[in-house]
């Protein structure tokens, strides 16, 4: 809708839009930031937001204290304490034109602002980190401005973040949290190949990184942080904005060196046409360029309506688009089984790079979009990384179009394909899928699974080359005369080899069971289904509902296993490693444990890095003195053994009263109680 049409409103019609394009603005800023999903692209909300502020402006006796005009984005989960914050964190006003951004600037000058900051807009979300002489004490999320969520745990895993400033100052530090692209395409790319609906963009994928209930998972998702505003700015001595960037570098923050100091708008303009073209080399994803009042003083002269401060404004990049046409759509087998669509168009230039492939994720996102063969698709890229169809073109479809058919094969192999009812991907489970074999053999290889040493990813190639392998079975049925005419492969490799996969064959079920690479079945799950019926045969005859019952497996796990060996190829595979030699019974665990053993029996959480052992072998250690080492902390918990920066597990234990071990002791009692023959 053009500013000349929202000028001809009447009450009535300004009153119906309003009534339309609140709730849709609301669901849209729902997903967005409640549930990091968002429904449409960032310049379709903002196309309509800018509408109804327009109408807002017109009608001002309109506007209500619930619409999203009058409130910064963001709800606040229940599954986080709440942080007020005294100081709110407000959003900025949006600008999408040079013109605008002129008239913003000229507006300014009329107050006798003469410089101002330039920064770039991180894609990222708005943090807050609170620190008492010196020390980080609590870290936040916006939320709504007024309240937001405790994060301070995950946090505290982010390298850029410091703990303790250069400084003693007591200080409310504002900024972003993002994900580089790089981290963005990788864990992509990994939810993918498992199956799980992928991030849109790389703020969404930080969003959701943040508020996750495990801080191992907020770990290893590889966030970084920029910080570039103070609630108040009196402990420092910077009195501009540049300088206060400056100084919170020197405090051990990280600040995006990239700002520059403007006294016109010709240097705003020359700033934002260099960061336009830049945008795409970063290695972070940038949605706009800010422009801040520099005087600190002024600022706060200047202040801030109930949601954007007065004196900075954010130009929103204008959304790059290509039109396209789908000529074809791909379907690949990844190393779990999961068929994905990948669409094939005509190459467009877009954001620098020739694109001619999208993927298309799942089933469930083809039938949404309704993408067809012949379809003329607008595309762009997601977060400015990733090729991604925005919507198709209706109005040039052909007329002889019809809906594209979902697979019920795999493009593999030919297995029937199933759609497990947790997850939106199309997988196929036939264990002698040839586009999976290579990658479950390395696997089932590894040090938790077969522990076959000297098999890697190398040797299994070679193996698949030279065809002396179909599947993991035919591993037992290697010879001395196969492995020595591998490349860089001699006698001592082919007998090493030879050796581990002998030794392999003693393995205990649950490390079989591991190595199968079955969905869902990691190796603490095989663990307790292997103590529970101990022989592979009564694993395969077991129902979901006795799977299901096991304490801390549940219905996803037994639904997959179920699954797995309702497959005929399945049952094939394990016949064959059978006849190999390969044991199908459950030989460790607590059955050798002292009855009357300090761990046997009690329920322990390792939380934190160990330094003097791995996490697996303190694991198997006490997996072996009859503990159950379970992944949470809960009234049942017996003991929590904490390494260096333990999180919000060791906080809940010490809440719960549970008995904590540091790892010098727990080291200790495992000398005393090996010394001892496990009993103590």
């Amino acid at each position: 809708m053009s500013e000349s049409s929202i000028d001809s409103l009447t009450k009535a019609e300004a009153q119906t839009l309003i009534q339309q394009l609140r709730p849709q603005l609301k669901a849209w800023g729902e997903a967005y930031y409640s549930k990091d999903a968002p429904k449409v692209e960032d310049a379709v909300y903002d196309q309509k937001y800018a509408q109804l502020v327009a109408i807002e402006a017109k009608f001002p006796e309109l506007v209500t204290p619930d619409s999203p005009t009058q409130n910064v984005g963001g709800t606040i989960s229940t599954d986080f304490s709440k942080v007020n914050h005294d100081i709110p964190m407000l959003s900025l006003g949006d600008v999408f034109s040079k013109e605008e951004l002129a008239d913003f600037v000229e507006h300014i000058t009329e107050n006798e602002a003469n410089t101002y900051n330039c920064e770039l807009k991180i894609d990222g979300l708005a943090i807050s980190l609170r620190y008492e002489a010196g020390e980080l004490v609590q870290g936040s999320t916006r939320g709504n401005g007024q309240i937001g969520e405790d994060i301070t745990a995950n946090l505290k895993t982010i390298p850029s973040i410091p703990t303790k400033l250069t400084r003693p100052l007591t200080i409310e530090v504002r900024g972003e949290c993002y994900m580089p692209k790089q981290s963005f395409i990788e864990l992509n790319a990994k939810r993918d190949a498992e199956g799980k609906p992928v991030f849109a963009n790389p703020r969404n994928a930080a969003a959701g990184s943040l508020r996750q209930l495990d801080t191992a998972v907020t770990k290893e998702r590889k966030l970084s942080t920029f910080m570039y505003n103070v609630a108040d700015y009196e402990p420092l001595t910077a009195r501009t904005q540049s300088d206060m960037l400056v100084e919170l570098a020197e405090l051990g923050f990280t600040t995006n060196s990239s700002f520059e100091v403007a006294h016109n708008m010709a240097e705003i303009d020359d700033y934002v046409d260099r960061y336009t073209g830049q945008r795409d080399d970063l290695a972070y994803g940038i949605d706009g360029i800010v422009v801040k009042v520099n005087s600190l003083p002024v600022q706060r002269a200047m202040g801030a309506t109930v949601k954007v401060p007065r004196w900075a404004i954010a130009y929103k990049f204008p959304p790059e688009e290509a039109e396209t046409v789908v000529r074809e759509i791909e379907w690949t087998v990844g190393r779990t089984g999961v068929v994905t669509p990948t669409a094939i168009m005509d190459p467009v230039q877009l954001a620098g790079t020739t694109v001619a492939r999208a993927s298309l994720h799942n089933p469930d996102y083809l039938i949404d979009k309704d993408i067809r063969l012949g379809d003329t698709v607008m595309l762009h890229k997601a977060g400015d990384i990733i090729p991604e169809i925005s919507n198709v073109v209706a109005s040039k479809r052909p007329v002889d179009s019809e809906a594209y058919p979902i697979p019920t094969q795999c493009p593999s192999c030919g297995a029937t394909l199933v759609h497990l009812d947790d997850e939106v991907a199309l997988r196929c489970i036939n264990p002698r899928c040839p586009a999976q074999l290579a990658e479950q053999m390395t696997h089932f290889a590894s040090r938790n699974a077969m522990n076959i040493d000297g098999l890697g990813p190398r040797i299994i190639t070679q193996l698949f080359d030279h065809h002396f392998v179909s599947d993991v079975a035919d591993l037992y049925g290697l010879t001395f005369e196969q492995l020595v005419t591998l490349d860089k492969f001699g006698e001592k490799s082919a007998n090493n080899l030879l050796n581990a996969l002998d030794n392999s064959r003693n393995n205990s079920l649950e490390r079989l069971l591991f190595g199968l690479g079955i969905r869902h079945v990691g190796n603490k799950a095989a663990r307790l289904i292997a103590a529970q019926f101990q022989t592979m045969s009564a694993v395969m005859a077991a129902s979901q509902t006795e799977i299901a019952a096991i304490d801390s497996v549940g219905d996803t796990i037994a639904d997959s296993l179920v699954t797995y060996f309702s497959n005929d190829g399945a049952k094939q595979l394990i016949t064959e490693l059978a006849e190999r030699g390969v044991n199908m019974t459950y030989t460790s665990g607590s059955a050798a444990a002292p009855a009357d053993g300090f761990f046997n029996g009690k329920r322990v959480v390792l939380t934190g890095k160990l330094t003097t052992m791995t996490r697996q072998d303190a694991t198997e250690w006490l997996l072996a003195q009859g503990a159950a080492v379970t992944g949470s902390v809960s009234k049942k918990t017996d003991l929590v053994i904490a390494g260096t920066d333990a999180g919000s597990k060791l906080t809940k234990a010490q809440q719960l009263e549970i008995p904590v071990w540091d790892e010098a002791r727990f080291a200790t009692e495992m000398t005393n109680r090996t010394e001892d023959g496990g009993n103590a």
